[in-house]
């Protein structure tokens, strides 16, 4: 009979789950650390998630839903670092982490689940000095990026790509996001097939629905609590809108749309009257260095006048974007899944998305929406301005969009998870099992 697993230990040292998404380096990995937690401690399983402590007024221990506790660890300044300034710090935290587990009796912990390269340098002390297994997801890997970079963006360093190849030696199971991942984890890195998992990020359904059903039920979960979502954002109702969410970073590519549309405004002016290109997010990465970079280019291109740029939203605000939106567009140059994807068309708004990595997953070419190839803004204002002059179309694609994300639910991924959790946990038993036994 598997072991029951009674408590988890999470680790994020770059971005805490308390942090926001969408600026910074909080993004989808943030939201995939929190609604995991909270559906493993509904199902009864504590967890404890580990990250770096930025301010000292954070508390050591924070409570983020019942059963999840959030322990910020000092280690380095009390400040936002870059990535690369990180590395120097790994030794404190993992000391950090170590002492926390020290506390209790011996079998605390069951599993430790890592995130990012950074954290699984801790995760592999952890799993010597507790003796559990190893659980480790990348979320983005360095080989993967530096193959498909964006102009102005910087290659990922050495550093991270030997960390990553010592994280797919040490860890028991590896979780990747999409089959292509999987085959990314095993032909770039050399990870055993056996020891590769695919296991498909969520999305909160209940939050994320098209507006005409919770209007249906006479849901009051609409941010503002009623109106359309156009009035409650201040959209006109005959409005064309395009929606990018997320990090504003050159390999997130949100410059590609601002380019589309000027495209689109050149060749119909008539456009301008009802055109509008909604940015959510805030700077993340190399754009920190140049923050008003996207406002210059709008500038430059002369659309100042059509572009909204807003702070990154919470989840609820964040819905009502989606259901604004007649597109939303993910032009990333690289991508291990596509949680906004996901998000707008659980929603019931089709995306216009590059066709790399897992957004060939999360987005289904021709049905939930479309794939554009390359990153040329004349392809995309080409398909934009399609959809623009084809609303019966985008209204089919809405239609396939609300099916398609059906398929992302958080709890077929904590599922999927804890047959994971349950295979690294058997394994284990079965190496520390005398030789007459396992033979």
């Amino acid at each position: 009979m598997p072991r029951r697993i009674n408590r988890v230990a999470t680790v994020s040292v770059h971005t805490s789950p308390l942090d926001q998404p969408g600026t910074g380096d909080a993004g989808g990995m943030n939201v995939y650390i929190v609604e995991v937690a909270r559906r493993l401690a509904a199902r009864g399983i504590e967890v404890d998630i580990f990250t770096r402590a930025t301010s000292r007024a954070l508390p050591p221990v924070t409570e983020l839903a019942p059963g999840v506790l959030v322990r910020n660890v000092v280690s380095g300044p009390f400040e936002e670092l870059e990535k690369t300034a990180l590395p120097r710090h790994m030794c404190g935290f993992t000391s950090g982490v170590l002492r926390a587990e020290a506390s209790y009796d011996p079998g605390h912990y069951d599993l430790v689940h890592t995130h990012y390269w950074l954290s699984a340098q801790a995760g592999q002390a952890a799993k010597r000095r507790w003796g559990v297994p190893l659980v480790h997801s990348m979320h983005t890997m360095a080989k993967v990026k530096n193959l498909a970079l964006a102009d102005g963006d910087t290659p990922e360093p050495d550093e991270r790509v030997t960390g990553e190849e010592e994280a797919v030696t040490a860890s028991d199971q590896l979780v990747a996001n999409t089959a292509e991942e999987a085959r990314e984890l095993i032909d770039l890195y050399g990870a055993d097939p056996a020891r590769v998992a695919t296991v498909s990020p969520g999305v909160d359904l209940s939050l994320f629905q098209p507006e005409s059903a919770l209007l249906s039920h006479g849901s009051e979960r609409l941010a503002g609590g009623t109106g359309t979502a156009r009035h409650r954002l201040g959209l006109r109702p005959d409005a064309y809108v395009l929606l990018f969410v997320g990090r504003i970073q050159p390999l997130k590519a949100p410059d590609v749309l601002l380019r589309a549309a000027a495209r689109m405004l050149a060749d119909d002016p008539a456009l301008r009257e009802r055109l509008v290109v909604a940015v959510v997010g805030g700077p993340s990465g190399s754009a920190r260095c140049r923050p008003e970079g996207l406002q210059s280019l709008a500038a430059e291109l002369g659309i100042t006048d059509v572009v909204r740029f807003e702070p990154p939203a919470p989840q609820g605000e964040l819905a009502d974007w989606y259901r604004a939106a007649d597109v939303t567009v993910v032009p990333s140059h690289s991508e291990s899944f596509g949680l906004v994807a996901v998000e707008s068309q659980a929603c019931g708004t089709p995306v216009v998305a590059s066709a790399v990595g897992g957004l060939r997953t999360a987005v289904r070419d021709g049905e939930s929406g479309i794939l554009v190839r390359g990153h040329d803004p004349a392809g995309y204002a080409a398909v934009l301005s399609r959809l623009h002059a084809e609303p019966a179309r985008r209204a089919r694609l809405a239609r396939h969009a609300v099916r398609h994300a059906r398929n992302f639910g958080w709890d077929a991924t904590v599922d999927r998870l804890l047959e994971v959790y349950t295979g690294a946990l058997s394994h284990l038993d079965r190496a520390t099992l005398p030789a007459e036994v396992t033979a």
